[in-house]
């Protein structure tokens, strides 16, 4: 008899699968007409499959908006766009961070960090004042105040996607990049950082985006959520556009250098840089 009621109940889904449309449990309330499949009930939900994320990376050729729910760390939904996974959020994600000039950017919590997951873009201090913005390239290589700029002078090409390049002492000036609630990592909270996602051998890879980066972009998984890009730096002239991103760090090395965190398209590792401070970086903020 439960064969019977089974193959019945098959039957009653191919049925309605020819009209279009599945329902289940809408006995008393039909499908809704707008929907291929209508699920209803007050007292149960809906189970998607459930991954960890090699596995749900794993998966080969993923259809554009395919659904999985991740198992492990940063655990949520995920969705296939098309070219890579987005993260859609839950308790373990993170929120917007909106700097003082308006600009909002997705967070991502990584371990007991909660990191920015863009390059910052503001161009004014947490009070208000106005960063100079410098364009000569002799003139930015003697600087000893903060500055920034976008790469090749571009906003128009590189505002958007990859952010402002700063110098060393824009970071460290007292008006503050971050807003309220952030700050400039200093470099053990970068080591932290690596050390979580399997320290600087395996942390890169897992940093990167699959996108963006020149060929070959060895390693890139992004199974971090950090969305580390390729957006170059400035030393004089600009350098590495596709091929290194590179983020200041709040510690300094010694007068005239400063400390941070770089990732190269050829390899899978995160460095522990130091630079000159007028070297132009890229910024992320880091939760308080």
């Amino acid at each position: 008899m439960r064969k019977i009621s089974c193959l019945f109940t098959l039957l009653l889904l191919n049925i309605s699968a020819m009209f279009a449309q599945v329902g289940v449990n809408t006995d008393n309330n039909p499908p809704d007409n707008s929907a291929m499949l209508d699920v209803q009930s007050t007292t149960r939900g809906m189970l998607i499959p459930r991954m960890t994320s090699n596995q749900r990376i794993g998966i080969i050729s993923p259809a554009n908006g395919l659904l999985v729910y991740q198992t492990d760390v940063p655990l949520g939904f995920y969705f296939f766009n098309g070219t890579g996974w987005m993260f859609l959020g839950n308790s373990d994600g993170g929120d917007n961070m909106i700097d003082v000039d308006g600009n909002a950017y997705p967070t991502v919590k990584i371990g007991n960090q909660e990191w920015m997951a863009a390059n910052l873009k503001v161009t004014h201090y947490r009070n208000g004042e106005s960063i100079p913005m410098v364009t000569d390239g002799m003139v930015w290589d003697y600087l000893v105040n903060g500055a920034y700029c976008w790469y090749n002078n571009d906003s128009a090409k590189y505002h958007a996607q990859y952010g402002i390049l700063y110098n060393w002492y824009a970071v460290n000036d007292i008006r503050n990049l971050c807003p309220n609630g952030w700050h400039i990592p200093t470099d053990p909270e970068f080591i932290a950082l690596t050390t979580y996602l399997g320290g600087d051998d395996a942390a890169g890879g897992k940093m990167k985006t699959a996108r963006m980066w020149s060929s070959p972009n060895i390693g890139a998984i992004n199974s971090s959520f950090f969305s580390g890009i390729p957006s170059g730096r400035r030393s004089g002239g600009f350098l590495y556009i596709g091929e290194g991103g590179y983020w200041w760090s709040s510690s300094d090395y010694s007068n005239s250098l400063g400390k941070g965190c770089s990732l190269i398209s050829t390899d899978a590792k995160t460095r522990h840089i130091v630079y000159h401070k007028t070297n132009g970086f890229s910024i992320r903020c880091l939760k308080d």
